[in-house]
């Protein structure tokens, strides 16, 4: 998806505007909070929904006692008291991710900030942020013997690599690519396309990042040995077709990628992972999209911790935005464009958290619901603990709560989620990969 951001504004501009400015930042630092905060504490069990509101109204206040005059041109707090230059306003886009890395020109001599701008539950992963570059120069893929230069190549290796492209590629591998720990995969200053074959893999594995890349058409991979590391080959049983499976694994982090029309799911995340973070993407043209849990048989996923954020859902999608088993599952913040079925679903008695949210229901009657249950009869869901809070409903949209959620409320917050419906189309603008040149600005 390329859209254009809104136009920066100049200095001058920004001082006309101040109060505007001010009021629009106190609401794009909590819901920056609000993504942060339940990642703070990694242990379970996740941390209690009306803490982090509580949380939220303190560290506004204290941005705003710290700030002095500094309505353009500012710095806000993190959590842990370390403060993180987010840039000007001008060149802001309310998006906690893209405006801790985007404003600076020299992107490509500084990639590696990007480890440093996650979010969520998934915010602890660095990928290869301590290791080399490894530049990718040849599109061609051999799962037995992956020649140097190649993606399968680079991200086999056992030390900790940053994986960039020197030109525009599309990549059709015949075997899932098996990505090992302590690996970023970053598209920026290339196109580049996973298609036409099987796709990404992390099997048990850890601190990874996905950024930048366009993935789609994935088909079901064949049996064979495949390698996963300089030294190894292991087997490797026929796969699902997903775009990328994320199977045990964790502190992974997928952004600014594009998903579309592949064989099973578009994300899936399975098998005890956690500290998972999805943000920035582009989701079009496919039936079940992501889900989050491997089945209501395996009961190890209830530690499984998602955040979905900053992502758009567009056009041609069926359900599963996602489709959520046992664990806990953070929403904030992404725009529903298109729905044929529902929204957000689960089973097993998921915490879905929903927040800032934008719900535009289709036209069709029958599915104006953004919620489903699954498996459990109606006296037994109401238990569950799903909750909206902030969320915009478009077009008859609607958000059935249930369980402790249902009745509580956040006097503080929701005086401030009011303000979804003016944030949401400069924050989800570049969803997807963006388009980056050397010495200029990604949009």
């Amino acid at each position: 998806m390329n859209v254009q951001p809104e136009s920066s504004r100049t200095f001058n501009e920004c001082e006309k505007d101040e109060v505007e400015d001010i009021m629009a930042f106190s609401f794009t630092f909590m819901f920056q909070f609000l993504v942060l905060a339940p990642s703070v504490i990694c242990a379970f069990p996740v941390q209690d929904p009306e803490l982090v509101v509580q949380e939220v109204q303190k560290y506004v206040i204290q941005y705003f006692q710290e700030t002095e005059n500094g309505a353009c041109c500012f710095e806000c707090r993190s959590i842990n008291g370390s403060r993180r230059n987010l840039g000007y306003l001008s060149c802001g886009t309310g998006n906690p991710i893209d405006d801790c890395w985007r404003c600076d020109p020299n992107w490509g001599r500084n990639r590696k900030r990007l480890a440093s701008c996650g979010i969520g539950f998934g915010k602890h992963a660095i990928g290869g942020k301590d290791g080399k570059q490894y530049l990718v120069t040849d599109p061609s893929d051999n799962p037995m013997n992956p020649k140097p230069g190649t993606l399968r190549h680079a991200v086999i290796q056992q030390e900790p690599l940053w994986i960039i492209f020197k030109h525009d590629m599309v990549i059709q591998l015949h075997m899932d690519l098996l990505v090992n720990s302590y690996k970023t995969i970053d598209g920026r200053g290339a196109t580049v396309h996973i298609a036409g074959g099987p796709c990404v893999k992390v099997h048990k594995k850890r601190n990874i990042i996905i950024h930048g890349i366009h993935i789609h058409d994935c088909k079901r991979g064949g049996s064979a040995y495949v390698s996963d590391s300089p030294n190894h080959r292991s087997w490797s049983a026929r796969s699902d077709g997903d775009g990328i499976t994320i199977f045990g694994g964790s502190h992974i982090w997928v952004d600014h990628c594009s998903l579309s029309n592949c064989f099973d799911g578009l994300i899936d995340v399975v098998h005890g992972s956690t500290a998972i973070t999805i943000s920035n993407n582009y989701m079009t043209h496919h039936n079940k999209v992501m889900l989050l849990g491997h089945s209501d048989a395996y009961k190890h996923d209830k530690n499984m911790q998602v955040t979905i954020a900053f992502n758009h859902f567009g056009e041609g999608l069926g359900g599963r935005m996602p489709r959520c088993r046992f664990g806990y599952f953070h929403v904030v913040n992404n725009d529903y464009t298109h729905w044929q079925h529902y929204a957000i679903g689960g089973s097993s008695s998921p915490t879905i958290f929903s927040q800032g949210n934008r719900f535009l229901a289709p036209n069709d009657q029958e599915h104006k619901e953004v919620t489903k249950h699954f498996k459990s009869s109606e006296r037994e869901w109401r238990k569950w603990n799903w909750r909206s809070e902030g969320d915009i409903m478009l077009n008859g949209a609607f958000f059935t709560a249930s369980g402790a959620g249902a009745t509580a409320t956040y006097d503080k917050a929701s005086s401030m989620a009011a303000r979804p419906p003016t944030l949401l189309p400069s924050i989800i603008a570049g969803a997807g990969p963006l388009r980056c040149k050397n010495d200029q600005l990604c949009s």
